[in-house]
């Protein structure tokens, strides 16, 4: 009796080995199930398919300086400011994935009106130097986004972007002085760029419909054209590759955006 019940256990023990094995193999992930486990495709909805996204960011700032002294300069008397804007607009066609295109336009302008320079027995003084500059982008962008756990207020995203730029600008400066009157030279340029580049981020919710995003250029390859008339007479043209595989600083956007 011992050994009849031996035997059933062994032969059970064959017979649900082969389907072990069985289930092993039914269970093998593609390559895309594989990237859904590791999360790129998380199955939490933070951007639900069909949301419109709208928004945009805008900056100002100005300065003064009368008589200010920035290490080796002394005696800087200028004033100016900058003022961009940028607004977006974004449509989700499926989850946690969103295309669309941004605008921005941005003028600054930037009066020096006198600083020097001493270095051991050289003077530099700079008696004026006027700019005015106007710079305009397109970009259009695709923008996946991870959430954070399970959270539907937080998520990362990493947006690549395609940058179409241009812009003009006009310097007045004035040169040394030449029997006793005052040179001036001017040049304007107008400029043209194209970029490709990524720029990851992190988005909040602080309501049901709006948030607030903060993101940071971290690569990007580019091309850029610079074409200068100078004093109405001489002209140049410039062309530069760019590529940048580090942080850019210069790069930190602030914005608000709405789900509707």
């Amino acid at each position: 009796m011992l050994l009849a019940t031996t035997l059933g256990v062994s032969a059970q023990q064959a017979e649900t080995t082969p389907k072990s094995a069985d289930a092993t193999e039914a269970v093998e992930m593609t390559p895309n199930e594989a990237r859904k486990q590791r999360g790129f495709f998380s199955k939490d909805v933070f951007v639900p398919k069909g949301q419109w996204i709208f928004g945009g960011s805008a900056a100002y700032s100005a300065h003064r300086n009368d008589g200010y002294k920035f290490t080796l300069i002394n005696d800087i008397d200028s004033e100016g400011y900058t003022v961009t804007v940028s607004p977006m607009v974004a449509y989700a066609p499926w989850k946690n994935m969103a295309v669309g295109i941004r605008f921005g336009y941005g003028r600054s302008l930037l009066a020096l009106d006198n600083a020097s320079l001493s270095v051991s027995d050289v003077d530099i003084n700079v008696d004026m130097f006027h700019q005015i500059k106007h710079t305009y982008t397109g970009t259009l962008f695709w923008r996946p986004y991870i959430p954070l756990g399970h959270s539907n207020r937080f998520a990362f995203f990493a947006e690549v972007q395609l940058n179409f730029s241009g812009g003009q600008s006009k310097v007045v400066a004035a040169t040394q002085e030449v029997d006793g009157m005052q040179d001036y030279r001017g040049t304007y340029s107008e400029q043209f760029g194209a970029q490709v580049a990524i720029q990851p981020g992190i988005v909040a919710f602080i309501t049901n419909n709006a948030a607030v995003e903060l993101s940071i250029g971290v690569f990007g390859i580019g091309f850029d054209r610079v074409h200068q008339i100078k004093n109405q007479v001489a002209e140049g043209e410039t062309s530069s590759l760019d590529t940048n595989f580090k942080l850019n600083l210069l790069s930190v956007g602030f914005g608000m955006s709405f789900y509707l």
